[in-house]
């Protein structure tokens, strides 16, 4: 076990242990550590590394078990610190909390911090309550996540995106796995649209509960299998009206949680339908995960594309590859006269906006009253009416991406 003798935070930082550590745990405010057991003297020092917190989730590090062993060796306090790797950049900052902490306490005059190596990418507390308690309240910090790291067994990450609700971004997301999982290949699709969770409506699924295995920190979520593909949404852990009232660090939260404790299996794909605008949730995701791409969902008409452009911007200022631009609702096709088409939303908006920005123009969608009932019914059009117009424009649309775009990080222009 390697440790730091000295009280700098940096030696902790530069420290790193060759021994395999204990499964992390977490654990229940005041308990103490199990090691030494009745020691008064580890009990008080506890007290005093308890608001040390994680900046992602603002949980006190005792409570997600990253603190173990605590003990006193006469005036030396003696403890191991177990990251996880998406808190590794936060390590010299919280080495130096935990020495400055036991410090003050009577009689301790020397830190020894023992790094375990990292734990495993996993989000801290159960399914769906990250951030719940303690986290969130008093304004704590927009934790980032720095590491990129990848999904085990997840080959291809993709993002919907729209910087505005109401262009038919989910529709577009639901869609395109369905028709991905269509062309053959094993799709996932994480509806990280958190306050806006319509994923399970429109998949038929909003009655199911996936299951849950483990307890705490170790709880896995079985995704939800139907229409060819496997979902997990926040729809599926709250009742039909609760709404989802989170603060940043909790957005974060849940998003790690859908990353990292779900059994996602073997995946060619993960579909990742993101919420509207320009938030916690886009940075979350792009700062975790390894992304292929991101497609920009807007309709044709002037409003849309001003904010689609904050959109793309931000997801090219991040250096995160965007696919291209998907123009939803070109035209609407009435069922009566289904030769005609209607632009209500105006014209050529997606074609501006993917030629500013120097991407391609993936599709086009029209509107048809399919894809309104589709979508109500939990039968997406693509599965209900795939020799549509609008079915046939996102087959078209999956296979174009099932072996890959033509991403950029061009600057918009």
């Amino acid at each position: 076990m390697a440790h730091a003798d000295s009280p700098s935070a940096d030696q902790a930082t530069a420290s790193q242990s060759s021994a395999q550590p204990a499964p992390a745990e977490g654990r229940s405010p005041g308990q103490t550590s199990p090691e030494p057991q009745g020691d008064p003297t580890a009990a008080a020092l506890e007290t005093l590394l308890a608001p040390i917190r994680d900046s992602g989730s603002d949980r006190s590090l005792l409570d997600l078990g990253w603190i173990r062993r605590l003990r006193c060796q006469g005036s030396r306090a003696v403890l191991e610190l177990a990251l996880p790797g998406f808190a590794a950049s936060q390590q010299g900052r919280i080495a130096g909390e935990i020495r400055t902490a036991l410090l003050s306490a009577d009689g301790i005059d020397d830190v020894q911090i023992e790094l375990a190596q990292p734990a495993a990418p996993a989000s801290s507390g159960p399914i769906g309550g990250a951030g719940h308690g303690s986290g969130g309240q008093g304004g704590g910090s927009h934790g980032q996540l720095p590491e990129r790291q990848g999904i085990p067994g997840v080959r291809r990450v993709i993002a919907v995106s729209s910087g505005k609700g109401g262009v038919g971004k989910s529709t577009v997301a639901v869609n395109l796995a369905c028709a991905l999982a269509r062309s053959g290949l094993r799709v996932g699709l994480l509806d990280a649209d958190i306050y806006g969770p319509n994923a399970p409506t429109m998949l038929g699924v909003a009655d199911r509960t996936p299951e849950v295995q483990g307890s705490g920190n170790e709880q896995i979520l079985t995704p939800i299998e139907t229409c060819g593909i496997a979902m997990v949404s926040m729809g599926l852990l709250i009742q039909e009206n609760q709404p989802v009232i989170w603060r940043g660090p909790m957005l974060n939260g849940i998003i790690r949680q859908f990353l990292y404790q779900v059994a996602w299996g073997e995946r060619d794909v993960l579909v990742v339908d993101l919420p509207p605008g320009t938030g916690d949730a886009q940075l979350s995701l792009a700062q975790a995960v390894p992304m292929e791409g991101v497609i920009v969902v807007t309709t044709p008409q002037q409003v849309s594309l001003q904010d689609a452009r904050r959109g793309l911007a931000m997801f090219l200022q991040m250096g995160v590859p965007v696919l291209g631009v998907v123009e939803n609702m070109s035209a609407f096709i009435p069922p009566d006269a289904p030769e005609k088409r209607y632009e209500i939303f105006g014209r050529g908006g997606g074609a501006r906006l993917a030629a500013e920005a120097d991407v391609p123009l993936l599709a086009q969608l029209p509107l048809e009253m399919p894809v309104r009932e589709g979508g109500d019914s939990g039968r997406p059009v693509v599965l209900s009416a795939p020799d549509s117009a609008t079915g046939q424009a996102f087959l078209a649309l999956a296979a174009r991406l099932a072996t890959g775009g033509a991403p950029t990080t061009a600057a918009l222009a």
